[in-house]
């Protein structure tokens, strides 16, 4: 059954990656700021990826790299930050976003929630749980990814979120496919897989995996891809999803 995440949006999904900052933007506005979100959903992109992690003081706010350093110069880990001092950094560059404040200040936006280490998976569960149904939780480790769903329904939610499986799961269902063989098990709990083309000089996005993937009802997207002819390629050949950084293209591209 189809994930209200993916149900009444349009199909191939554009995923705007880390929000969206158009060429005409301020360069002092970053990524995954409430500004970057806003340039999105602006430009109508219905999703969202973004990334999590856990500050000082456990607030889970969305952030892709382990530190500041390259956006700030500043080399300290987001870990050792307090919010508050981080909300300071933010304010000239878009305004930081919690997880929490953006599924508030965006109530139509499908959020792609890429879980960046182990200590943010249960607070992030938790706080997904009322938006399970516009919500997908993605992490390198199916070990935080299951341990995120396994916080929101201890939360209480109704149903899950949508989950994408991590490296284990893609690494089962490259190989399963690459023999001929059915990849149901490693695909049992998840309804997307989330990859690049390649990896390491292994080509991942393949006509089997596809195949296999699309027959157990399992959407598959494809990132980061930023040219707008080999999006149209790769939906020809059965994306479901685009990750990019060029919102606007791929969506003139593929919608």
């Amino acid at each position: 059954m189809t994930h209200p995440f993916f149900a009444g949006a349009r199909h191939p999904r554009v995923l705007a990656h880390r929000g969206w900052l158009p060429a005409t933007e301020e360069p002092s506005v970053w990524e995954n700021t409430a500004a970057s979100f806003a340039a999105a959903h602006a430009a109508g992109a219905e999703y969202i990826e973004t990334d999590c992690r856990l500050t000082a003081d456990g607030e889970v706010v969305l952030f892709h790299d382990e530190t500041m350093q390259r956006l700030t110069g500043d080399p300290r880990p987001i870990s050792e930050v307090r919010h508050r001092e981080l909300e300071r950094i933010f304010a000239d560059h878009g305004g930081l976003l919690s997880v929490a404040a953006a599924l508030d200040a965006f109530p139509e936006t499908r959020f792609n929630i890429d879980v960046k280490t182990a200590e943010a998976a249960a607070p992030l569960g938790a706080l997904v749980a009322a938006h399970t149904e516009r919500v997908l939780v993605t992490s390198f480790s199916d070990r935080d990814r299951r341990a995120a769903l396994q916080a929101t329904a201890a939360a209480g939610a109704t149903m899950p979120p949508a989950t994408s499986g991590g490296r284990s799961v893609i690494a089962r269902l490259r190989a399963a496919t690459a023999v001929g063989l059915s990849p149901a098990g490693a695909l049992r709990d998840v309804d997307a897989v989330q990859i690049p083309v390649s990896h390491r000089g292994i080509r991942l996005f393949t006509p089997a995996l596809v195949r296999a993937a699309h027959r157990l009802d399992v959407e598959v997207h494809v990132w980061t891809v930023n040219d707008p002819a080999e999006m149209r390629r790769l939906v020809e050949a059965g994306a479901d999803g685009i990750v990019t950084d060029r919102t606007e293209l791929a969506l003139d591209a593929l919608n």
